[in-house]
């Protein structure tokens, strides 16, 4: 209850904002309502901004390097696919698709570089 009344008024939460208070009187904050250490909980939402990061960087490629992108690691329907099973989706070589998945990673990983900078 507490969480939607706040969430209304802002659009950021904390793990460690106080969310109520125990019965001898102390304060219980989300991260130990969560049950799970505080390092895990962490990572998990670092792993999330980061992936939601890279899948938005993977949108600006070009269409090829996208779908070669999202059939190699599986970004669509978690299977993922050989070169030479995505050469022969294609109708391209697996050499050309090893080609194509170097460009497209060499892009991301200087998109990303770049930004880390910032």
């Amino acid at each position: 209850m507490h969480l939607r009344y706040t969430k209304k008024m802002r659009s950021e939460i904390s793990l460690y904002d106080p969310i109520g208070v125990d019965r001898e009187g102390n304060e219980i904050t989300l991260i130990e309502i969560l049950g799970t250490h505080a390092e895990v909980v962490s990572e998990m939402a670092e792993q999330n901004f980061e992936q939601k990061l890279l899948l938005e960087k993977i949108e600006r490629l070009g269409r090829r390097e996208k779908k070669v992108l999202v059939m190699r690691f599986g970004l669509d329907d978690g299977t993922k696919k050989t070169q030479r099973e995505i050469a022969r989706k294609l109708g391209i070589s697996r050499s050309y698709v090893s080609r194509i998945e170097k460009r497209a990673l060499t892009k991301l990983i200087r998109e990303l570089t770049v930004e880390g900078c910032q």
